[in-house]
């Protein structure tokens, strides 16, 4: 049996929360309704102009026009794109390439509209998912911690853990500790809606906390 493509079970997941609950319901990202965020995931996969303003600065205008005119089409109908995934011109269409450019992508933008709805709860692990997970957060570790402002050790529940950010001077450093899955959100940016354990000294655990953490 072939193994499971994370990318392609969350997406089809966020789609259909989507469809359930709505355009205008909150996310965690700062400002955006779900309308917003479904509006990113389909120029990141459709409109190559488009998807380059996401990380150069000097196209982002461009980007901002096109999503938002992306997001004011008829729900369903923007739903729908977000079901269907990328198309198949795209790199993204290729299995290989869809797990590895997908699966965090869409795991946390669908943690995003869980995590912002009222009485929200983790969902049960999947020892698979989680170790796909894993897997990408220790290569991605030491970019997503780049702007903490002490040393940040991940600790994944069974033992494995990860230096995302060396300590500076001081050697203060914060252990997180946790599943994978919330390891990544809290890496992500998403410390005040990750459920994990933090170890640190003095006012330590409150800078991490608000750090800038992500991309």
């Amino acid at each position: 049996m072939p193994a499971m493509n994370w990318a392609r079970h969350e997406r089809q997941e966020l789609a259909d929360l989507f469809a359930a609950v709505g355009p205008d319901a909150p996310t965690l990202d700062e400002g955006w309704t779900t309308s917003d965020l479904a509006a990113h995931l389909v120029i990141r996969e459709r409109r190559v102009d488009a998807a380059a303003g996401i990380v150069l600065r000097p196209l982002a205008a461009h980007s901002e026009k096109v999503r938002l005119r992306v997001r004011d089409q008829p729900w369903p109908d923007l739903v729908a794109l977000v079901r269907a995934g990328p198309p198949r011109w795209s790199p993204g269409a290729i299995d290989a390439v869809d797990r590895v450019i997908n699966t965090v992508e869409f795991f946390v933008h669908h943690e995003d509209v869980r995590r912002a709805q009222h009485g929200w709860e983790p969902r049960p692990a999947d020892g698979d998912l989680e170790h796909q997970l894993w897997r990408r957060l220790k290569s991605m570790a030491r970019l997503l911690a780049r702007k903490a402002p002490v040393g940040l050790v991940l600790r994944r529940s069974n033992g494995d853990e990860v230096v995302a950010k060396k300590p500076g001077d001081d050697g203060t450093t914060v252990t997180v500790s946790g599943p994978a899955s919330e390891l990544l959100l809290f890496a992500y940016g998403r410390q005040a809606h990750a459920r994990v354990d933090i170890t640190a000294a003095g006012d330590d655990a409150a800078k991490i906390m608000a750090a800038r953490l992500g991309f």
